[in-house]
């Protein structure tokens, strides 16, 4: 009989405790913030062109 007062204690206090925890009231979102819109993908820059070597013959 003593453990069981003793169990059932330790189980409502851990209630107790569990439904004291977190915010109160209503459900407060963040404010929205504006995007950037993403950067379209942009193709890949030329290769930088090299004077071709002059060949002697």
């Amino acid at each position: 009989m003593r453990r069981l007062l003793a169990v059932m204690l330790i189980v409502s206090i851990a209630c107790a405790a569990l439904a004291g925890c977190g915010n109160k009231g209503p459900l407060v979102l963040p404010a929205a913030q504006p995007q950037a819109p993403a950067a379209p993908a942009s193709a890949p820059a030329p290769a930088a062109t090299a004077a071709a070597p002059s060949v002697q013959p």
